[in-house]
C-alpha cells in the first residue's frame, strides 16, 4: 500500500514528498542542503511543534532556526530541562527554581543545599556539557494526567502536581531526558546535542542561565547588571511567599477555594502602598527645592497611565497639585512618523515625537506660562487641539508619562535635580511551576491585545504582528535607560492573568489559522489554559488592569 503524501514546505516554496508517519526530524535531515540551517522546531499549519511531530496528512510546514522567536523559546526551554537533569545528578534532593528573566539571562535559585558555591555552579555546568556531548534524546511523551501526576510526585515536583490537579486535562504532554521527566508549555529540542551554547554565571543569591543570543546564535548574550530590576522582582517574590501564592497551581487553588477576592484586595493594597511610598519621596524632594518634574516611563502596556493617575492622587494627599502630560499626545502626524526596518511606523522611536514642540511647551510651562496641550487622535493619526490648558501654580508639579521619560535626550535642558524618574513595568513574579516562569513580555502582550481591541479597534493578529517591532523599539529606546530611575514600580498583579483569561482567549480565537500570527495566538491560548478564570467583579475601578480590561474610574 502506497503510504506517501505531500506536504508544502514554506522554506523552499515547494511540495515535498514524505512517508506517512515520518517525523519532521527525518524530513529536515533529508532537506539539509535546501534549508541551509539546522532546524530546532517547526510550524505545522501555523502551530509550533517539536521535530518529533509525525506527518500523517498533507500540511504546511515551516522549519525554524534557533534564532527565530519560536526557535529561541524552544532552545531556552530545552536548556531548562538540561539544567534540571544536571541538578538531579549533581545535587540529589535539591530543587531548582527558574524564576524570571533578567540581565539577558534567566535567574535561578537552588534550594536544599547548604550553600550555593562556585564549585556547585561549575559542577552543574560540567554535567550539562557532558550531556550535550553525549547528544542524549529528549523524548516527548503523552499519558493520562493522573499517571503524569504520579511521575512528578515521585520526583518531588509538588508544584507541577498542584498545577496538573487544577488544569483538569485528561492527557498531559511531558518530556523525558536520561530517566528524568519534566513538563513545559511548548516543544523542546530533539536532543541535548542541539544545546551547545549556554553558560551558568553566579548572580546575587543564585545564578544566571544564559542561552543563545538571538542576534548571534553562536554565542551567549552579555549579562548586564540590573540592580533596581532585581530588587523589584525580589520584593514581589517575598510578597508572593508571604501570601502563599507563587505559582499557577497555588493561584488556581485560591480560586477553587473562593479566595480570589481576598487575593485581589491584598495585591491592590501592595500597589497602593508602593505608589504611596514613591509619592512621599517625591514630596520630600519637592520640598527640598527639587523634583518639579516627575517622569514616568516604561515599556508598552506596563500600566504607565494608570500608575501616573494614581500617583497624582497620592501627591494630592500630600498637598501638592500634580499636572499631567502624556508624551503620546506629542506624536507627529502619522504620515511623518519614522519607519522601522520592516517598513512599519516606528512609534517606539524617540523621533516619533515632536521634540521641538514638546520642549517649547515644557519651557513655557516652567516659566509659569499657560500652555494649550495637544491631543493625538490615534484613529486619524493626527494631532489635534481641544482646549486643554495647563499652568504651574504654587505647589504644582508636572507628571510626564511616556515610554521615553527616562531617555536623557528628552529633557536634556532640565537640570537633574529638578527631575524625579520612575520606571514602570509588569515584572511578573508568579510562575507556572518551578521550571516555567511567566514571561513579562507575554503578560504585556496580552494586556495590549485586549486594550487595542477594546479601545483602538485593532484586530488581535495586527497587534501580534506589530509586537516584534514594539519589542525592538523597547530594546533600543527604553530598556537601556531603566536603571536611571529613582524609583521602580512593578505594575504586575498576581491575579491578573486569571482575570484576563476569558477576554484574552476570546480575542485569540478570532485570529485566523491561515495567517502567520496564528502561531503566537495559539501559543498564548495554551499559556492561558493553565489559569482558572477569575471574575473581574472584585477588581477595583482604580486598578492598573482596568486600563486594559475596561471599567476604570480614570479617564484616558
Amino acid at each position: 500500500m502506497d503510504n506517501r503524501l505531500e506536504i508544502y514546505c514554506k522554506n523552499v516554496d515547494a511540495y515535498i514528498e514524505v512517508e506517512g508517519g515520518e517525523d519532521l526530524l527525518a524530513v529536515s535531515r533529508r532537506m539539509a542542503d535546501s534549508l541551509a540551517f539546522r532546524p530546532i522546531c517547526a510550524h505545522v499549519n501555523n502551530r509550533n511543534h517539536a521535530l518529533s511531530y509525525k506527518v500523517y496528512n498533507p500540511c504546511q510546514v515551516e522549519f525554524l532556526p534557533v534564532g527565530s522567536p519560536s526557535g529561541t523559546r524552544v532552545y531556552v526551554r530545552s536548556l531548562c530541562m538540561l539544567l534540571y537533569r544536571a541538578v538531579v545528578a549533581v545535587c540529589p534532593g535539591a530543587k531548582i527554581r527558574i524564576e524570571h528573566s533578567i540581565s539577558n539571562g534567566h535567574y535561578c535559585s537552588l534550594h536544599g543545599v547548604a550553600a550555593l558555591t562556585d564549585d556547585i555552579i561549575s559542577a552543574l555546568k560540567a554535567e550539562m556539557r557532558r550531556m550535550v556531548e553525549l547528544d542524549l534524546p529528549i523524548v516527548r511523551e503523552e499519558r493520562l494526567t493522573s499517571d503524569v501526576i504520579e511521575i512528578f510526585r515521585r520526583q518531588g515536583l509538588d508544584d507541577k502536581v498542584a498545577l496538573l490537579e487544577t488544569t483538569r486535562e485528561l492527557y498531559t504532554t511531558y518530556y523525558t531526558l536520561d530517566g528524568v521527566s519534566d513538563s513545559y508549555y511548548g516543544p523542546l529540542a530533539p536532543s541535548t546535542g542541539y544545546l551547545e551554547v549556554f553558560d551558568l554565571l553566579p548572580y546575587k543569591e543564585g545564578f544566571l542561565l544564559l542561552g543563545v543570543d538571538a542576534k548571534n546564535p553562536e554565542s551567549t548574550p552579555t549579562p548586564v547588571m540590573q540592580e533596581k530590576m532585581y530588587k523589584a522582582f525580589t520584593d514581589y517574590l517575598a510578597f508572593d511567599r508571604i501570601i502563599g501564592v507563587s505559582n499557577v497551581g497555588g493561584l488556581n487553588k485560591t480560586v477553587e477555594h473562593r479566595k480570589a477576592p481576598e487575593l485581589i484586595y491584598l495585591s491592590e493594597a501592595l500597589h497602593e502602598k508602593a505608589i504611596s511610598r514613591i509619592s512621599d519621596e517625591i514630596t520630600r524632594r519637592y520640598r527640598e527645592g527639587g523634583a518639579r518634574i516627575v517622569l514616568i516611563s516604561g515599556p508598552s502596556s506596563s500600566g504607565k497611565t494608570t500608575t501616573t493617575k494614581r500617583l497624582g492622587v497620592q501627591l494630592m494627599t500630600n498637598l501638592l497639585k500634580p499636572q499631567l502630560i502624556s508624551l503620546d499626545n506629542y506624536f507627529i502626524n502619522r504620515e511623518h512618523t519614522p519607519r522601522d526596518e520592516s517598513g512599519d511606523y516606528d512609534y517606539e522611536s524617540l523621533y516619533a515625537l515632536d521634540l521641538a514642540q514638546f520642549n517649547a511647551d515644557l519651557n513655557a510651562i516652567l516659566r509659569g506660562e499657560e500652555v494649550e496641550l495637544p491631543y493625538y487622535n490615534f484613529e486619524l493619526g493626527q494631532r489635534q487641539y481641544r482646549g486643554d490648558r495647563i499652568r504651574l501654580d504654587e505647589g504644582s508639579l508636572l507628571l510626564i508619562e511616556g515610554i521615553h521619560g527616562l531617555n536623557p535626550e528628552l529633557t536634556a535642558h532640565i537640570p537633574d535635580e529638578m527631575k524625579f524618574r520612575i520606571y514602570v513595568s509588569a515584572l511578573t513574579t508568579i510562575s507556572i511551576d518551578d521550571h516555567n516562569w511567566v514571561p513579562t513580555t507575554d503578560n504585556r502582550l496580552l494586556r495590549r491585545i485586549i486594550r487595542d481591541a477594546k479601545y483602538r479597534g485593532t484586530r488581535p493578529e495586527e497587534t501580534i504582528r506589530r509586537w516584534a517591532s514594539v519589542r525592538r523599539g523597547e530594546e533600543k529606546w527604553i530598556f537601556p535607560y531603566q536603571e536611571n530611575a529613582d524609583a521602580t514600580f512593578n505594575s504586575s498583579l498576581l491575579f491578573e492573568l486569571g482575570v484576563m483569561k476569558d477576554q484574552g482567549e476570546e480575542l485569540l480565537r478570532r485570529v485566523p489559522n491561515d495567517v502567520a500570527e496564528y502561531a503566537e495566538a495559539y501559543r498564548l491560548r495554551k499559556f492561558l489554559s493553565y489559569f482558572q478564570s477569575i471574575s473581574i467583579a472584585s477588581v477595583p475601578s482604580t486598578s492598573v488592569i482596568r486600563e486594559f480590561l475596561g471599567g476604570s474610574s480614570f479617564k484616558y
